[in-house]
């Protein structure tokens, strides 16, 4: 089996069972769109909801391949190893921020479609697609929309914080702002612990051996997934903050 440089291979040693992959994909899929449809999170996007999509998406290919390659240039090996400048700025904080401004189910696997797809043009090429479209849009993608189905659309605690700022300038008073902006920090570091997960686990021990017909080396999908932990949970704390501020900055 091949096509467009797909190997095809699903009988690597180590290799996860593709039944396992297609049912975890599956059942996220339902269960973001059912809990989307019941919590109210799963909605029409409009025009705006695009363009916040497009610019956060371009700004995400930006930092991943140039501001990010370049600053990351300027870190110890020591630390580069557990910081991914790239992709902590570009494919998980700025992907908050767009998921935080839009809030509706399906916003993080189309960003995360269209960020493979402008990858591919400024870095990659097209090889192996639409297998990394499939991997972007049903990992990482899928996470930020099954967050916005289980809160409702209430992400990062958005719509908290304007219903907070509109009653404290109604009252002249204070507000929950310590416990919204738990919330903002224990989000962040569940999406930056669920982000550790696809490059070492789904593709490492999947989408690599069957797009390029590689080996699976449990320990050094072992090692990577300790470090993108140990940096993710972090930066993902940081980034429920920023996209918090900055959907109600921007968005209201």
């Amino acid at each position: 089996m091949g096509f467009n440089d797909i190997a095809g291979s699903l009988n690597q040693v180590g290799q996860i069972p593709w039944e396992y992959v297609v049912g975890y994909f599956v059942i996220a899929l339902v269960v973001a769109f059912v809990l989307g449809k019941k919590t109210g999170g799963l909605s029409s996007f409009t025009t705006l909801d695009f363009v916040y999509i497009g610019i956060g998406v371009a700004f995400a290919v930006v930092w991943q391949w140039f501001i990010g390659a370049f600053l990351g240039g300027f870190l110890p090996t020591s630390v580069s190893a557990y910081i991914g400048i790239g992709f902590i700025g570009g494919q998980l904080i700025t992907m908050m921020v767009v998921a935080a401004l839009v809030r509706k189910v399906g916003v993080g696997m189309t960003s995360f479609v269209v960020y493979s797809f402008l990858s591919d043009i400024f870095h990659y090429g097209f090889g192996g697609e639409p297998m990394y479209f499939i991997y972007e849009g049903l990992t990482y993608g899928l996470f930020l929309d099954l967050t916005i189905a289980l809160t409702g659309g209430n992400i990062f605690g958005v719509k908290s914080s304007i219903k907070a700022s509109a009653e404290a300038t109604a009252t002249s008073g204070g507000g929950s702002s310590g416990k919204l902006l738990a919330l903002m920090i224990i989000e962040g570091a569940i999406i930056g612990f669920l982000f550790a997960f696809p490059d070492p686990i789904i593709y490492s021990a999947f989408f690599g051996p069957f797009i390029n017909a590689s080996k699976v080396n449990w320990q050094t999908i072992y090692r990577t997934l300790t470090t993108n932990v140990i940096s993710g949970i972090p930066a993902g704390a940081l980034g429920g903050v920023i996209a918090n501020r900055v959907s109600r900055a921007i968005g209201g």
